[in-house]
Formats: C-alpha cells, sequence, structure tokens
C-alpha cells in the first residue's frame, strides 16, 4: 500500500509594504517579521540504494527552492502595487533600495496566492504543494491549500 505523507519546513524573513489606496494606517510603509509555513504531499521514495530513501523531499531542496523564490526576493524588501504612481514608486526605490513592485495589492492574502504560484512550479515530478500558511502577525495569517484552488 502506497501512503502519502505531508512534509512542512518554516521559514522567516522581514518585508516591508505599504498598500496602495488603502483608508487606514496601512497605507503608509510599514514592516513585519513573517512566517511562512510551507506544506507538501508525497510518496516517500522507497529505494533502498536511493540516498533519499525514506524521504518525500530532502529538507535542503525544499529550502534551497523557497530561498531562491521567495526569501531573496522579499526579506528586507519593501513591497509596493505598480499602481502607485511613478513619483512614489521612485521615492520608495531611492528611500529604502530594495523594491519590489508587484501587480498586485501586497496584502498577506496577495502574499500567499503569490508565493503559491512560485514555489508550485519549481517542485520535484511526484510532489505536490499541499498548503502554505503565512504568518504577517503573530496572530494574523493567511492560509492557501491546493484542494480549494483547484
Amino acid at each position: 500500500m502506497v501512503s502519502v505523507i505531508r512534509v512542512t519546513k518554516e521559514f522567516s524573513f522581514e518585508m516591508a509594504h505599504a498598500l496602495w489606496n488603502y483608508d487606514g494606517p496601512c497605507r503608509n510603509v510599514h514592516g513585519h517579521s513573517y512566517r511562512l509555513f510551507v506544506t507538501l504531499s508525497g510518496v516517500p521514495i522507497a529505494k533502498l540504494s536511493d540516498p533519499k530513501n525514506g524521504m518525500v523531499i530532502d529538507f535542503t531542496d525544499l529550502k534551497a527552492i523557497v530561498k531562491k523564490e521567495i526569501v531573496n526576493v522579499f526579506d528586507h524588501a519593501v513591497v509596493i502595487s505598480r499602481r502607485f504612481d511613478s513619483d512614489r514608486t521612485e521615492m520608495f526605490t531611492k528611500m529604502f533600495g530594495n523594491t519590489v513592485l508587484v501587480d498586485y495589492q501586497p496584502t498577506c492574502e496577495n502574499l500567499v496566492l503569490d508565493f503559491a504560484d512560485r514555489i508550485g512550479h519549481k517542485l520535484p515530478s511526484g510532489i505536490k504543494l499541499h498548503s502554505l500558511k503565512l504568518y504577517e502577525t503573530a496572530t494574523s495569517f493567511a492560509e492557501w491549500f491546493a484542494s480549494d484552488n483547484q
């Protein structure tokens, strides 16, 4: 009998953002300590000669994917929507340096959607992205589940 197993790895990064056209204090540049939980599903390798025997994925391989696609891009960056006018965008870039422009409002919800897309396309064959949980604060998070998005 083949059993599907879920494995999860946690990542953390610091990121600032400003919400375009928002009617509250988050319209101003502010930062968060984000925590991202990445859960994958798959069948553990069952080949004695394989050095990855017993693993769905080597956590080192998962770490490399998430670091390249998310952490290295967003850590210590200011993330803003392209909807900001060019003067403000230029000001953000001059003031903060590492400014990431996105085609969406950089809310926790939209970030987790973007991250699912970035990670999902990079996984090895036979391994599926099951879910993501992105904490923006210690008590607030957004979740993405593959089963809700098929």
